[in-house]
């Protein structure tokens, strides 16, 4: 098998917050109070190949745009192991952890908030060619209005501020931007999100382009399952800071493994069914601050058994590229006792 471009072994991100003079006064008087650690990503296995799209989907707050800023760089890992192009990034160079941070890019959801209002787009999206040597200063302002043609700007609006520009726009910049230091993954987190549908569609068109044009590889992160299913070479399915389910797109629409990822593809909204009635999962997603033993969905799961709340179900093969945390699995695998069933 080929290396991956990017791998992450038991990632893990944990944030804690200390007590104040307050609150630990309090708790020498007695009260019964004590630090907070949100299990944001919890021994998370993942493998990005290069030139695919992978789909990330999840609730919100279940830790999908946490595993993206650690894929990232952006946040520095509690625990676990990360492969750059199969070399541990904890181990690699100044010049070579510098190559990383450039090869990997980030596109937010909110395009206004990560643009600064202060800068015109030339300065924007060319800052970090020119800081990094891969333009010269006097070439900044012709390469900017190169990608900005590239997706689809009038490079003349380069002179422009951010907040002269409508959403669909102002993405594009972030797009613009992303690309100036020549990457070869972005990290598209609900990136799409905010826009219009008419304007999504034309973003998505763009991403599948550029990934035609320059081999990107992307990480798409998303809510939207019939936007994922339209980008996505594969689908990871994120449950509380955990990947319970992940398999080549056509399988995981096809036939869903996780009593998780049936249930949301059961609520995706089709033509054929318009009638029929919403049912969303029963129960509320569990606190990160508190996750539940064993498997995260046990208090949510119609399919729940003894196993369930005890142990932690491994991601493991159930088909060809298809892995599953549930101990459905194992169960209908294991052989029958005399007595009768597994």
């Amino acid at each position: 098998m080929t290396v991956a471009l990017i791998e992450g072994r038991g990632l893990v991100r944990r944030f804690s917050r200390g007590l104040d003079a307050a609150e630990k006064l309090a708790r020498v008087l007695g009260a019964n109070i004590s630090e907070e650690t949100v299990h944001a990503v919890e021994g998370v296995d993942i493998a990005i190949r290069q030139g695919e799209v992978l789909g990330l989907v999840g609730e919100s707050g279940c830790g999908k745009s946490t595993l993206g800023r650690l894929l990232a760089g952006l946040l520095p890992l509690t625990e676990g192991t990360l492969l750059w192009q199969g070399k541990d990034v904890a181990s690699l160079s100044r010049s070579e952890a510098l190559e990383m941070r450039l090869a990997v890019q980030v596109i937010f959801q909110d395009p206004m908030s990560s643009l600064n209002p202060r800068k015109r787009v030339v300065d924007l999206v060319g800052e970090a060619p020119r800081v990094h040597g891969l333009v010269r200063a006097g070439e900044v302002d012709d390469y900017v209005a190169e990608l900005l043609e590239k997706v689809g700007l009038d490079p003349s609006y380069r002179k422009r501020y951010p907040h002269q520009f409508s959403g669909g726009q102002r993405q594009r910049i972030g797009i613009a931007r992303a690309l100036a230091v020549k990457p070869r993954m972005i990290v598209c987190d609900e990136s799409v999100s905010a826009l219009d549908v008419s304007i999504q569609a034309q973003v998505i068109n763009l991403f599948m382009d550029l990934r035609e044009e320059l081999g990107l590889t992307y990480l798409f992160i998303s809510h939207d399952l019939s936007v994922v299913k339209h980008i996505s070479d594969r689908v990871a399915i994120m449950y509380l800071g955990r990947v319970v389910e992940t398999a080549p797109a056509d399988a995981f629409f096809a036939a869903p493994n996780h009593p998780y990822t049936a249930a949301l593809l059961r609520e995706l909204p089709s033509v054929k069914e318009r009638r029929r009635a919403f049912t969303p999962i029963r129960g509320e997603i569990p606190s990160p601050l508190n996750p539940p033993s064993g498997c995260a969905f046990h208090p949510r799961c119609p399919r729940i058994f003894t196993p369930c709340a005890q142990a932690r179900p491994a991601l493991e093969p159930i088909a060809d590229g298809h892995l599953s945390a549930c101990h459905l699995n194992a169960a209908a695998s294991a052989p029958v006792t005399a007595g009768g069933s597994a």
